[in-house]
């Protein structure tokens, strides 16, 4: 079976320094039937005006996983950690038993665009933590590059729950396969471009799950960047 949630359905967030648009049922935006897919909770696609971004707050009991696709977003968090994340970079926070941070962008001239993903772990309590690695484009070009997993293989940072996390960067044409192994669910998430997704067209924005399919093929029908959850 597939589900398929076009981007112009998502909720969307517009204040005068965030264009926020939401997958899944987020803040004000709350709708029964999008309350997420197995464990992936929360994608939301951000744009961020120069200088400006989200003060501290908190979060608990969540894995939060930033991937930026332009401009670079500051982080901070009550740990004492911060760091500044760019396009290629890949950073999880384990929210665990509480805890604070602020995201801003870190230029005063220039947006930043990303993505913040959250997934409900399978451990609660956990000290709080965070990681960040860099996959370069080669790395993820013509392929699925596994970026986050549950031990760590591949040098992927580690996320509390048995989910997969690739990423992969598609020329016009170009295609990757993942066999599903039973009793999982996929989710397919269009960063930028389009592609052909199991017979569907996808666009930037768009999501497609399916649950019950042995195989997801994405064939790119323009040059694409493409974020896949292989979800237990």
């Amino acid at each position: 079976m597939i589900t398929t949630r076009e981007a112009n359905d998502r909720g969307r967030t517009k204040v005068d320094w965030l264009d926020s648009r939401h997958t899944f049922s987020f803040a004000d935006y709350s709708d029964p039937e999008q309350m997420g897919f197995g464990p992936l909770r929360v994608i939301n696609e951000d744009r961020v005006a120069p200088g400006a971004g989200f003060p501290p707050h908190g979060h608990r009991d969540m894995e939060i996983i930033s991937y930026v696709l332009e401009g670079a977003l500051a982080h901070k968090d009550s740990t004492g950690g911060g760091s500044v994340i760019r396009p290629g970079d890949v950073q999880r926070m384990s929210a665990g038993t509480g805890i604070r941070h602020s995201e801003y962008n870190a230029s005063s001239t220039e947006p930043v665009h990303f993505l913040q993903i959250w997934i409900i772990p399978d451990r609660t309590n956990v000290v709080p933590s965070y990681e960040q690695k860099h996959f370069s484009e080669e790395q993820r070009r013509g392929r699925l590059r596994l970026v986050a997993s549950s031990n760590r293989r591949d040098d992927s940072v580690r996320i509390e729950r048995d989910v997969d996390l690739y990423a992969s960067i598609l020329a016009k044409g170009e295609s990757v396969s993942l066999s599903i192994k039973p009793n999982r669910k996929v989710w397919v998430q269009m960063a930028r471009g389009s592609a052909d997704v199991n017979g569907a067209e996808c666009h930037q924005g768009d999501g497609l799950g399916t649950e019950d399919e042995r195989e997801v093929t994405i064939t790119a029908t323009a040059p694409a960047e493409i974020l896949l959850f292989d979800l237990g």
